[in-house]
């Protein structure tokens, strides 16, 4: 009996040391399809100061000029024309704004001339997509990301499919571009495949803009899922695919702003490029319909860009308040009035919500905390009074 004791004694270590070893391997496997994503942009989560503004574009595979049957694809160098344009804003309370930008929306293109923002990409590369976008909108685009046509089906099938509404019998067959799209109506779960034939289908009388409302379903659907705690485990497969097939210039600190605002449990609001159905199938842009969605949903409250400025004239030297307009809309702000007052001001000064943040700009002066001031503006969002302290140039 004595000489079976120290058997006794090692068999439980051996055996927890084994179920360690295999807990680890499981847990290596499990997230090894994240790693090349963690050595690229790998970060920690972070509160960010501001949004982060990215574009998402799902761009279209090349096909060579003449090839037999099976007709493959050029290997995908992200040049081609962009099927798919989100502008997607994350703040760092979670929140986060999606704008769906129709394929053949009809617009000046910078450096390019007239013609649909899904050329953009092919003739200039993404720094003209997002320029396009950025003329487009007015808003400023942080960084890009370009998805390649395996993309969807990829990080679908890694999230194990996707259950939505089919709206309505698809069915479709592309034989060059290997494309075979036969859904019925009502609820179901689709894997890969299908969701890319879901959101590729384009036959149903509305065009792109029916591509973008199933765009928006598969997006809501997509995102819920991967907010179950049931499915965690698949989130390094996702991130595995997504890294596979994807060209980005997104930088570590704003991986982490996304991740941080992430962890706050983000609630997605969708929207839709006002317009209307243009000659030749193009998407025309309602610019003021556009700009009220802009203001309304895409503005960050701390940024004063975009809030009325006005700029008085009491007591600072000839041409002050037309050089200062001159300055603050080169730094982007978009609505500076200027006007003069009589009377006399030693300093500089400025009232409204926003006074502290402009002044930073300005670059001299003072808080002014007077209500009357902020009044004699016209109802300006931030007023600035030139005071005798102001530079003559």
């Amino acid at each position: 009996m004595l000489a079976r004791r120290p058997c006794a004694r090692y068999t439980r270590p051996v055996r927890f040391g084994v179920v360690v070893l295999v807990a680890l391997a499981g847990a290596v496997a499990l997230c090894s399809p994240a790693v090349p994503a963690l050595a690229r942009y790998g970060t920690l989560p972070r509160k960010a100061d501001a949004p982060v503004t990215v574009l998402l574009a799902g761009v279209a595979p090349k096909y060579p000029p003449s090839a037999v049957w099976p007709y493959p694809a050029i290997p995908e160098d992200y040049g081609g024309a962009t099927d798919t344009l989100m502008l997607a804003q994350l703040r760092p309370d979670g929140s986060a704004q999606l704008l769906s930008i129709p394929r053949d929306t009809w617009l000046n293109i910078p450096r390019w001339g007239f013609g649909k923002i899904n050329g953009a990409n092919v003739h200039g590369g993404p720094d003209m997509l997002v320029s396009a976008v950025e003329s487009l909108t007015g808003i400023n685009v942080d960084a890009y990301a370009l998805l390649s046509l395996h993309a969807v089906r990829s990080m679908t099938d890694a999230a194990g499919g996707v259950t939505l509404d089919v709206a309505q019998r698809m069915k479709y067959d592309d034989t060059a571009g290997k494309l075979h799209i036969d859904l019925q109506p009502g609820r179901q779960h689709l894997n890969g495949e299908q969701a890319e034939g879901f959101l590729r289908f384009r036959k149903d009388g509305l065009g792109d803009i029916g591509r973008v409302a199933r765009q928006q379903t598969f997006l809501t659907a997509f995102t819920g899922k991967l907010k179950s705690p049931m499915n965690v485990w698949r989130i390094p497969g996702i991130v595995g695919a997504l890294n596979s097939n994807v060209k980005s210039n997104l930088s570590r600190a704003q991986v982490g702003a996304l991740l941080g605002g992430a962890l706050s449990g983000p609630t997605v609001a969708m929207h839709t490029l006002p317009g209307d159905f243009g000659g030749g199938g193009t998407w025309i842009p309602n610019r003021s319909a556009l700009r009220t969605l802009v203001a309304e949903h895409f503005r960050d409250p701390n940024d004063p860009r975009t809030l009325n400025i006005a700029v008085v004239n009491v007591a600072a030297p000839d041409g002050s308040a037309r050089r200062l307009k001159e300055k603050l809309e080169g730094m982007g702000y978009q609505n500076v009035s200027i006007s003069s007052a009589l009377g006399s001001a030693a300093t500089t000064t400025a009232s409204g919500t926003a006074a502290a943040r402009v002044l930073q700009d300005v670059g001299y002066g003072r808080i002014e905390n007077s209500q009357t001031a902020s009044k004699s503006a016209g109802g300006a969002d931030v007023t600035v009074r030139l005071g005798s302290d102001t530079p003559a140039n």
